[in-house]
């Protein structure tokens, strides 16, 4: 017979071999869930740095490298204008020389409701602080390839300007630091004030060190649902800091992409690296979809600067001046006659006294 003692031993063994089953049921249970939980990640982040982001990239609509699709001729999406020059690291628009002009346009009219564009862009030249000019813009609008005081495009524009300003030409105001990048929409009746660095036009902006930086600068705009969103990137950090905000964005489509650039007395490079379109995907309601408007003008809701209101036209001054002139030869002539006529009264009155 089994003694009591070797009893309790069986017993304390089969507990400790259950025991240690469960234990090691566990561990593999939860390696299983780590396993998983891991390679789920993983599937996801290869999916939005990779086919996912490559299945709503817009080809047609970006500009990266090796820049193919761009030049002279009839097969290519985009335009050199001006000093726009091709390398194999990116398309300079302007050279770090005095007097200078440049873009790059695209030839396809953008059609996408919900998109977002990243720019890569370089700023950099010998000149010191505060003597260096005068920046870039990327532009989304109804006429291209137009030279002007702009950024190098013209002014009066209908869209959307992203200005990267690098030179403050007022002086009087200290209320920002520069580089700054500011957002502008042109209903085509809007100028940008130059000399006061468009703060009357600017729907809203951030300071961005992004001259001569030792990091990759980068800002992103999306336009989706009428809302449309500046972000940067510009510490090398590579996360978006939010620089403007804006609801109630009208813009039609049918309009084109560009970058531009212009120098004057003072100069920099001015260097795009690449521009990425993508569409978004967005959900919307039945409402939302019923609501939907086609926009002929580009504005912003509730902003009274783009209420545009068709007034009577007024007298130039040449118009003026012949009108005072006639005016007066006519008061001239009509006092000659009176005194003529007059004259020609008081004879006839003596006459009738001989």
């Amino acid at each position: 017979m089994v003694s009591s003692v070797a009893k309790s031993n069986l017993a304390r063994l089969r507990s400790f071999c259950f025991l240690n089953s469960v234990f090691r049921f566990r561990s593999l249970l939860r390696l299983t869930w780590l396993l998983i939980t891991i390679c789920y990640l993983t599937s996801q982040s290869l999916a939005d740095d990779g086919d996912f982001m490559e299945e709503f990239l817009k080809r047609e609509y970006s500009l990266v490298k090796p820049y193919r699709g761009l030049g002279f001729s009839s097969s290519s999406q985009w335009d050199l204008m001006g000093t726009a020059m091709v390398t194999p690291d990116h398309v300079r628009l302007t050279p770090d020389l005095q007097s200078r002009q440049g873009a790059v346009w695209s030839r396809i009219p953008l059609l996408l409701q919900d998109w977002e564009l990243r720019v890569q862009f370089k700023i950099h030249g010998q000149g010191k602080k505060n003597l260096n000019g005068d920046g870039l813009a990327i532009w989304l609008t109804r006429d291209r390839m137009k030279n002007g005081p702009v950024f190098g495009n013209m002014n009066h524009f209908s869209g959307l300007g992203i200005f990267v300003d690098t030179y403050p030409n007022d002086d009087k105001t200290h209320d920002r630091t520069f580089p700054y990048i500011s957002v502008m929409l042109g209903n085509g009746t809007l100028s940008y004030d130059h000399d006061r660095d468009g703060r009357s036009t600017e729907l809203g902006g951030c300071t961005a060190m992004a001259r001569n930086s030792v990091y990759d600068n980068f800002f992103l705009v999306r336009y989706s649902k009428n809302r449309l969103t500046l972000m940067v990137d510009i510490d090398g950090k590579q996360e978006w800091r939010e620089c403007a905000d804006i609801t109630g964005v009208r813009l039609p489509t049918g309009y084109f992409l560009g970058a531009s650039s212009a120098t004057g007395d003072l100069s920099d490079n001015h260097d795009i690296i690449s521009m990425k379109l993508y569409e978004l995907t967005v959900e919307r309601t039945p409402q939302e979809v019923e609501e939907g408007e086609v926009v002929a003008i580009p504005r912003v809701d509730n902003m009274e600067q783009f209420q545009v209101e068709v007034e009577e036209e007024g007298m130039s001054g040449v118009q003026l001046f012949f009108t005072i002139l006639f005016t007066v030869l006519g008061l001239i002539v009509l006092g000659v006659v009176g005194l003529i006529v007059y004259g020609r009264w008081k004879e006839n009155k003596r006459k009738r006294f001989y």
